[in-house]
C-alpha cells in the first residue's frame, strides 16, 4: 500500500507541476483516486450521469492523497462534506459541489466541449499560459509535495490498520 500510495502521490505531483494546461473529462466513472485526479488537472468536465466520488471512508480506508488536492479545488468546508460523508454522487452533484468545473448533458455534449476548450487554450500564449499556471501553483500552495507525500503515508498507515483489512476483507473477500 505504501509504494502504490507514495506513486500515486508523485503522479498528482508530477500531473500539477506539468508546464501545459491539463483537462480532465470524466466518462463513465471517476471513484476514488480517479476522482482525486480530476482535481489534480487545472481544469475538469464529466456529464451528469456520471459516477464521482470518494467512497473510501465507506470502505475504512483514508482518502488522504487526494485531500490536499479536493482542498485546493473545492474549499476545506466543501471537501470535509465530501470527503467525511463516502459514498458517490452524479456528475451533475460533482459538478455542483465544484468537484468539476462543468458538467454538460451528455456524454456528445462533454467530448464536443472539451475539444473546444482544448482547442481555445491550444491557441493561447504558451509562455503566458506555462507562467500563470505557475504562478497559481504557487498561491494556491500546490508546489508543497511535503502534504501530498504526507497524505499518502496517512493512507498507506489506514489501509495497513486491522479495521480497514476487515473491512476490505469483508467487503471483496
Amino acid at each position: 500500500a505504501e509504494s502504490l500510495l507514495g506513486g500515486l502521490a508523485e503522479l498528482t505531483i508530477e500531473i500539477r507541476n506539468l508546464p501545459a494546461v491539463v483537462i480532465a473529462q470524466a466518462q463513465g466513472a471517476a471513484i476514488g483516486g480517479g476522482c482525486g485526479l480530476t482535481c489534480v488537472c487545472d481544469m475538469s468536465l464529466t456529464h451528469d450521469a456520471a459516477k464521482v466520488g470518494f467512497p473510501e471512508v465507506d470502505l475504512a480506508v483514508c482518502p488522504a492523497v487526494v485531500a490536499p488536492w479536493v482542498v485546493r479545488k473545492v474549499g476545506a468546508g466543501r471537501a470535509r462534506q465530501i470527503l467525511l460523508r463516502g459514498g458517490l454522487l452524479s456528475g451533475a452533484e460533482g459538478a455542483a459541489m465544484g468537484l468539476f468545473d462543468r458538467s454538460l448533458a451528455t456524454v456528445e455534449a462533454l467530448e464536443d466541449e472539451v475539444a473546444t476548450l482544448a482547442d481555445r487554450i491550444a491557441g493561447g500564449g504558451q509562455l503566458a499560459l506555462r507562467e500563470t499556471k505557475r504562478l497559481l501553483n504557487d498561491l494556491d500552495g500546490s508546489t508543497d509535495a511535503e502534504i501530498v507525500r504526507r497524505g499518502a503515508a496517512t493512507s498507506a498507515s489506514v489501509v495497513a490498520s486491522e479495521e480497514a483489512q476487515a473491512a476490505l476483507r469483508s467487503r471483496f473477500g
